[in-house]
């Protein structure tokens, strides 16, 4: 999937912990985690909704898109 996280960046810049913030905005730190990991399939914009507001930040903050490469290029 071409979709990454940045959370762990945007905590860095605000020297913040994930348990902090997982505890900020009522989530669990394992989901938050999965989140951080890339692992997730999906998230709730209610979640990301409260992650921008306690971080202050734009969803493209915590979302970037990287296209994947080409299949000729993964060869």
């Amino acid at each position: 999937m071409a979709i990454i996280v940045n959370v762990d960046v945007v905590l860095a810049k605000r020297k913040m912990k994930l348990k902090d913030l997982a505890e900020a905005i009522g989530i669990t730190v394992q989901n938050l985690s999965i989140l951080k990991t890339g692992k997730a399939r999906a998230i709730r914009f209610s979640t990301l909704d409260a992650i921008c507001r306690h971080l202050e930040c734009q969803p493209g903050d915590i979302l970037e898109y990287i296209p994947d490469l080409p299949r000729q290029a993964q060869k």
